[in-house]
């Protein structure tokens, strides 16, 4: 189907979503209405690795409101244990720290948890390993990293290449642990009728919900209901059920029909809810004496918990970003005996530039050239990695957008030669990449209500991105009408199926079935139908990602400033051009936009971890020592994007933009940091302490 590119969507409306958020009139999971519920506090392990030799409940049975505790002793059978993560309660093996190893029920969120504290449990421990390091003797390259991408690439002899290169760079970069901290945390609310569970859940796809949970009850899928209206955030964290969603699910078989409420607490979430794996980087460049690459090489070493793989595919945007003849990219992983990482806004895309993009400002410094010119001469003609045409790279007209309108010819030539204010002064830029998906088996249903009303329903979720909004304007120019005259129904297995709002696909996968509800209906109904009159429609995935290299591009800019007596550094202007298709709603996408800068920024100068290797744990486990961005840290900040639709995208035209701000943004700020200062940090975050050489 085409569509006109005429109608609602494009247009600078509001959030539907908006007031009632801002009035606390829009309900989360948490907050879902269940008659006489039971509240849940866990027991968690205390232990790295080793296994629960006895536990005590009897004091915490003892304690008012107590309606039950459920350990590995009592706890119902699991259908499934395959998935390690989400067998909990089946064992008393102990596989990190702060796993779960029991759970309490009771009459309110404080009795519960305070009989928690009161469950007494003796260990046999073992020895485990904690630790990252880039000699360790067992890694071992996984069969493949996430999202399905070869665990090792290799083009030509990179090698050989470097070899002969007029300029070399050869380096190591890394970024540490990283925790999502959407504002909601995440919860589960559940209630089984016989062999029917009803969750509602903070989640970033509730139809996933539903197939990860059906085989480890050993139920039907359509047995299951989630409901998610409305979530606070997800960054990826969200977008595979976590172990607290079976626990909760659990310990609702033990509560006698009673629904049972589970909210992470802030801290029990670094243990519980996935993390970003921190990462080792050795990036090796070879080009001629002009800065035209000849060899690229990035070797990745990284970490997953022993109990379950998970390999981010950091080195994968290497083997696409520029011209080489010569490249190769290789993973190697570590098990561990910690959490089990996962998804965060990026995956991939974030960690894996950091190196690549600091080595570039390095190769470029090294040859004489502008860090833009250096990009400039290093873009491909086709996908390197595939070979395929770009159905749509604007790369170079985002970085000559962004250096006009940052001010880019005032940039000092010289590290450390600008003094403004007291403050060493300088900037950056690096570029910003993330590939455009589709994914298939997405549905939509539309029903003619009469009066000009349709209803939309499709089982997408609002992460807070603004899908309330965008797929109500999508769905009003498909059927050319107002958005006013749209009743969207989102968020609930009982809608047509939809797959999970991440790896920046929701708009246009939803989309998608929109469209293509919305023609079904005028096939079957033409244009006068008849009140009740009901359509679906469904969408594959994208016929042109065989034919074409699907990417989103952007260019970050960077001013940064350095203290030189004390090293304090703070970003004064950050701003991004970025060419991602059509922008269904700029209001919208500016806030994404700009909140994946933020967080990018928070990568660049705050965001780590700390792991005690000696007990396995995060110890800096909650916001008040886990630092973020707040107002403060936030000087100037700009978005701006190119008018384009992206015909090869699908009807819509249109390509995800959840993600591609965070990419770029901390290499950006960290080559303006050194444009600053003369001093070169490759490690992130990037702490006072390092400046002070």
């Amino acid at each position: 189907m085409t569509v006109q590119h005429s109608g609602a969507a494009g247009q600078d409306l509001q959030r539907i979503d908006g007031e009632a958020k801002v009035r606390g009139l829009a309900p989360y999971a948490y907050e879902q209405p269940v008659d006489n519920p039971l509240y849940l506090h866990p027991v968690q392990a205390t232990i790295s690795r080793g296994r629960v030799e006895t536990i005590d409940t009897t004091q915490a049975l003892a304690v008012t409101g107590v309606a039950a505790v459920v350990t590995h002793l009592d706890a119902p059978r699991l259908a499934s244990t395959e998935d390690a993560e989400l067998a909990v309660l089946q064992s008393p093996a102990v596989g990190f720290r702060g796993q779960f190893i029991a759970a309490v029920l009771a009459e309110t969120p404080e009795a519960a948890r305070h009989a928690a504290s009161l469950v007494r449990v003796e260990y046999a421990t073992e020895p485990h390993e904690a630790e990252l390091r880039a000699d360790r003797d067992d890694l071992y390259a996984p069969e493949q990293v996430n999202a399905g991408f070869p665990t090792d690439t290799r083009t030509g002899d990179p090698e050989a290449a470097l070899e002969t290169a007029a300029v070399v760079i050869d380096q190591t970069y890394t970024t540490p642990y990283e925790h999502n901290n959407p504002m909601e945390p995440h919860t589960t609310v559940a209630q089984w009728d016989g062999d029917q569970l009803t969750l509602h859940d903070s989640t970033q796809g509730v139809y996933s919900v539903r197939q990860t949970l059906a085989p480890v009850f050993g139920i039907a899928p359509e047995d299951i209901r989630v409901i998610a209206p409305h979530v606070g955030g997800g960054f990826g964290s969200k977008g595979v059920p976590h172990a607290h969603v079976v626990l909760t699910s659990l310990a609702a078989k033990c509560s006698r029909g009673r629904p049972v409420k589970y909210a992470l607490t802030r801290q029990q979430m670094f243990f519980l809810a996935g993390y970003r794996t921190p990462t080792i980087q050795h990036v090796r460049l070879g080009a001629d004496a002009d800065g035209r690459l000849t060899g690229i090489i990035q070797d990745v070493v990284e970490q997953t918990s022993r109990i379950k793989e998970f390999a981010e595919q950091t080195a994968v945007p290497a083997r696409m970003m520029y011209a080489a003849e010569h490249r190769a990219t290789t993973h190697r992983v570590a098990k561990l005996d910690v959490p089990v990482p996962s998804w965060m806004r990026a995956p991939g895309e974030c960690p894996g530039m950091f190196g690549p993009e600091v080595a570039m400002d390095e190769l470029a410094e090294a040859c004489g050239i502008d860090p833009i010119e250096l990009r400039v001469r290093n873009e491909p003609d086709t996908d390197p990695e595939t070979g395929k045409p770009f159905a749509s790279r604007h790369l170079i007209e985002c970085l000559h957008d962004g250096a006009r309108r940052f001010g880019w010819s005032d940039r000092p030539t010289t590290p450390g030669s600008l003094l403004v204010d007291g403050w060493l002064t300088g900037m950056g830029v690096a570029s910003s990449t993330y590939p455009a998906r589709r994914q298939p088996g997405n549905t939509a249903r539309i029903r003619f209500e009469g009066s000009g009303r349709y209803t939309v329903q499709i089982g997408a979720v609002d992460i807070g991105t603004g899908a309330w909004t965008a797929l109500t304007q999508i769905a009003a120019e498909a059927l050319d009408c107002a958005a006013a005259e749209i009743d969207l129904q989102i968020g609930d297995t009982a809608f047509p199926t939809a797959t999970v709002a991440g790896g920046s696909t929701g708009t246009t996968s939803w989309g998608a079935a929109i469209i293509s509800a919305a023609q079904a209906f005028h096939d079957q109904h033409g244009d006068q139908p008849e009140p009740g009159a009901e359509a679906e429609g469904n969408a594959g995935a994208n016929p042109a990602a065989e034919k074409y290299a699907l990417h989103s591009f952007g260019a970050q800019f960077a001013e940064v400033q350095v203290h030189p007596d004390t090293g304090e550094i703070r970003v004064s202007r950050l701003l991004g051009v970025f060419s991602a298709g059509r922008i269904i709603n700029p209001r919208t996408a500016r806030s994404q936009f700009l909140g994946g800068m933020t967080m990018g920024l928070g990568m660049a100068l705050h965001e780590d971890s700390v792991m005690d290797p000696r007990f396995g744990m995060i110890v800096n486990h909650d916001l008040a020592e886990y630092h973020i961005p707040t107002n403060a840290d936030i000087r100037s900040m700009e978005a701006f994007w190119r008018d384009e639709v992206d015909e090869h995208a699908g009807a819509l035209g249109a390509r995800g933009i959840g993600e591609i701000g965070i990419v770029g943004t901390a290499a950006a700020i960290a080559n303006a940091a050194y444009n600053a200062t003369g001093i070169r940090v490759r490690d992130l975050p990037l702490t006072a302490d390092k400046f002070l050489r």
